[in-house]
């Protein structure tokens, strides 16, 4: 009992002892202090504990925001059955910048022998931004057409194979068969390492291809820069007037004797450097002293799927958006050597089950090369596989149309079978 009565004496004394904030035990002089100051400083304080009792009131303490109690929503009894439809408005920007347009071929009202001319460049937009703006000037692609017998994969060869002989034959099959809106003729013959054909005999190649189609030509080297530039005067001259594009112009060759012959005579100058950027606006500074712009292609090189596309890809994009914000040494069509593709030996190679055959493979690393830079603002490319030409122009067709997609038919593509 003498425990108990203990306890009862400590909760009486503690009930009459007047309590400070949160239920502490003070002394009545040091709170008769607190009433009359109001505040009370107090030096070398030092104060020991025993057992410390808090004594919290209900609804004396706060609870801070982030401790609330949140309104909960209400729980979902069914399932969604549509999605929620909201507007979306297209984030438009104007672009201060704008690509030259660059005109390939000419008709005989133009002073040349080309059924037909084709104008490439003048976007004002990203590749493909038809909710910014139309495509000015659609893609167009050249098919690569050699005047001598060259080493080519299974898959290309087999199309091929009756013209090796006969550039100007198969410049007609490109044109007629294949679908190019252009003809690349490479005079690979004169190359000092292999036959050595001369600048006059390379004149009576591009003069029976030029026959043998209407359509605007590319006129391609050997690769090496003395012979080049000997070759390409002899052909400007003789084919004055017609707006071929003289491919290539690069930094180790004369670029003063190549850029006034191709002014003179009337035709457009293919710049072509390495994957840098500076280098090509250099390239094209020195030729802006001879040349107009208008008569400049750029070339930024191509790297094929799987072997540096990505830096490729980069490159062309950097320059396209270069050129919509301003720069106006980047701002031209660009090339591209889509062919290259078949450098990796990927497309050509016979390879495990699992690849599928190299005549499927090696159209499709050619096709994906070329969209994949299709998307970062490409002009003009050069190709080779009809079937990877065919496809690319019908994809190019529907971007360029600014039409709507088939929803029903696109939902099906994980099913559906090539």
């Amino acid at each position: 009992m003498r425990k108990g009565e203990d306890l009862l004496s400590k909760r009486e004394e503690r009930k009459e002892q007047p309590s400070g904030p949160f239920g502490l035990k003070l002394d009545p002089r040091l709170l008769e202090m607190l009433a009359k100051f109001q505040e009370i400083e107090l030096e070398d304080f030092e104060m020991e504990v025993g057992d410390l009792e808090l004594w919290f009131q209900p609804g004396s303490v706060a609870v801070p925001p982030t401790l609330k109690r949140v309104a909960q929503p209400a729980p979902v009894t069914g399932k969604p059955v549509k999605i929620i439809e909201v507007d979306f408005t297209p984030p438009v920007e104007k672009y201060p910048g704008k690509v030259v347009e660059v005109k390939l071929g000419a008709t005989r009202s133009e002073g040349g022998t080309r059924g037909k001319s084709i104008t490439i460049g003048g976007e004002t937009t990203p590749p493909f931004y038809t909710f910014e703006g139309p495509t000015p000037h659609p893609p167009v692609i050249t098919i690569d057409v050699f005047d001598m017998p060259v080493p080519l994969p299974k898959a290309v060869k087999m199309h091929v194979k009756d013209v090796l002989e006969d550039p100007a034959a198969w410049a007609k099959l490109a044109v007629e068969k294949f679908g190019a809106d252009m003809v690349t003729i490479h005079l690979v013959s004169t190359d000092p390492m292999l036959k050595n054909a001369s600048p006059k005999e390379a004149v009576k190649t591009v003069e029976a291809v030029a026959q043998a189609v209407d359509v605007p030509l590319v006129i391609g080297g050997c690769g090496d820069p003395a012979k080049d530039a000997d070759v390409f005067q002899e052909v400007a001259e003789t084919f004055a007037g017609e707006r071929f594009l003289i491919s290539s112009i690069t930094r180790d060759m004369d670029i003063e004797r190549c850029a006034k012959f191709v002014k003179k005579n009337g035709h457009v100058a293919l710049a072509f450097t390495p994957m840098d950027l500076n280098l090509a606006r250099e390239l094209n500074r020195k030729l802006y002293d001879f040349l107009p712009k208008e008569d400049i292609v750029m070339d930024l090189t191509t790297a094929a799927l799987g072997y540096g596309l990505d830096y490729a890809f980069t490159n062309m994009e950097r320059a396209r958006l270069a050129a919509l914000m301003g720069d106006p040494e980047l701002a031209h069509p660009m090339s591209s050597g889509t062919t290259n593709a078949w450098a990796a030996r990927e497309a050509w190679l016979k390879m495990d089950p699992q690849w599928e055959p190299r005549e499927l493979r090696g159209p499709l690393w050619e096709l994906i090369t070329a969209l994949t830079l299709l998307l970062a603002g490409v002009d003009l490319f050069m190709m080779m596989h009809p079937a990877a030409v065919r496809t690319m122009k019908e994809i190019i067709r529907q971007l360029s149309s600014g039409g709507s997609a088939n929803p029903e038919k696109l939902v099906e593509w994980v099913s559906m079978r090539i």
